[in-house]
């Protein structure tokens, strides 16, 4: 009976997946907050580009460290200090004002999210059971709703009170979250992790690229990440210049596209075939990128949104077969490991894509950086899909849903194993 009843129905799983979007919210509070203060104080791109560095590089720097954290510490405390340290963070950023130290602070608020997010994801398994795309499906549509309301609630707090309101309210969600991990029943032991003769950092990427399924995952989601990242700088040139819409138009994009990610999360990858997570994932990657370029083709804002629910959609069944294969594929000794390098991976493609966004829309174009860029975004995931069933010579599953005990991870995922 337990593996029929809905994650939803345990506490625990309610408050984690309910802290993973306050945490999306008060992340994006942030990011709109400070973002808007270094442009109004420097009006300097290099600071603002700094900004960005200093807020997502730590998840690309120490992905390996931080995730040996979640695997060595009982998860659920360390999810507890480190909400409670950022906390305080947060409220120090409310009062900074040079912009030095604000850049610094943010570095640590950084690190901060570098260390959650796999503590988060560790916990997953053990609420979910053998629902775990369900509970992934929950988890990601929680963060969403977030993402979804955080510019929205960070931009009006801006304006009514400046820097100093957005971060007291930063401040609040990471206070609230550090609470309800407090009350959690739950315990992530870090027993296995401990009796490791020498527990290292890059276990997770090592164990992550030893089992080809999973590199060949790695590998399309950086890829695919490194161009479509790229278009969403042109997103807005593409709206304003190429469509001749308004700010508002972008605006709706924006929520299309978020939308779009809900329903594929919440309503879409809890129906999809155990069999079926690397493939169908694979193919969510092609579609996403194929939603970013068509729009191109076309020059229609309907067919502009219609494109952006599509991708949208692919994009949130996507996340959900990523995090479900690493939580079914990894041992559960390596699930904070595991997930700080796939965070890494993501930051990394992002912090590179930005960049050469900009470059790109200088040199082709927005309707051009949408054509080339969207379109090799599909391109990867559409070859990782053919590896994937030329490796196999046919379908092959993926393997069962749940989660795999030590001995069973390895006896079902062998290093060099063709399953899909």
């Amino acid at each position: 009976m337990e593996g029929r009843r809905s994650p939803l129905r345990n506490r625990d799983f309610r408050l984690v997946a309910g802290s993973v979007g306050v945490s999306a919210l008060g992340d994006w509070v942030a990011i709109i907050a400070l973002g808007l203060y270094i442009q109004g104080t420097t009006n300097s791109g290099l600071a603002v580009a700094g900004l960005w560095i200093c807020l997502f590089g730590p998840s690309v720097l120490v992905a390996g460290h931080a995730g040996l954290l979640a695997d060595r510490f009982e998860t659920t405390r360390l999810l507890a200090a480190i909400s409670l340290t950022g906390s305080a963070v947060a409220a120090a950023l409310a009062f900074a004002t040079a912009t030095g130290a604000v850049l610094a602070l943010t570095a640590l608020l950084g690190v901060v999210f570098a260390i959650s997010q796999p503590a988060e994801f560790s916990l997953i398994p053990l609420l979910a059971g053998k629902r775990i795309q369900e509970a992934n499906g929950h988890v990601e549509t929680s963060r969403y709703i977030g993402f979804a309301l955080g510019p929205v609630i960070g931009g009006f707090l801006y304006a009514a009170g400046g820097l100093e309101l957005s971060m007291i309210a930063d401040a609040a969600t990471f206070l609230a979250v550090g609470i309800g991990a407090l009350t959690l029943r739950v315990r992530r032991p870090p027993g296995a992790a401990a009796s490791e003769a020498s527990p290292r950092a890059r276990d997770g990427i090592s164990y992550l690229f030893r089992d080809w399924v999973l590199a060949l995952a790695m590998v399309v989601a950086f890829t695919s990440l490194l161009f479509m990242s790229a278009v969403w700088v042109g997103e807005i040139f593409f709206v304003t210049d190429v469509l001749d819409m308004g700010d508002t138009a972008y605006g709706v994009f924006g929520s299309t596209w978020t939308a779009g990610m809900a329903a594929g999360a919440l309503l879409i990858s809890p129906r999809v075939a155990a069999g079926a997570v690397a493939g169908v994932g694979l193919a969510a990657v092609a579609v996403q990128g194929l939603g970013l370029a068509l729009p191109a083709l076309w020059l229609s804002f309907g067919f502009f949104l219609a494109c952006a629910f599509m991708g949208g959609l692919a994009h949130g069944i996507k996340n959900v077969m990523f995090r479900t294969l690493i939580h079914v594929r990894v041992p559960e000794r390596l699930h904070g490991r595991a997930s700080a390098t796939y965070n890494g991976i993501r930051n990394s493609a992002e912090l590179g894509a930005f960049a050469a966004g900009g470059v790109l829309v200088s040199a082709i174009g927005a309707r051009g950086t949408l054509a080339y860029a969207g379109g090799l975004s599909a391109l990867a995931g559409l070859l990782g899909l053919l590896v994937l069933l030329r490796r196999n010579r046919g379908w092959v599953p993926s393997g069962p849903i749940g989660v795999p005990t030590e001995t069973e991870a390895e006896a079902a995922y062998p290093v060099g194993s063709t399953a899909a």
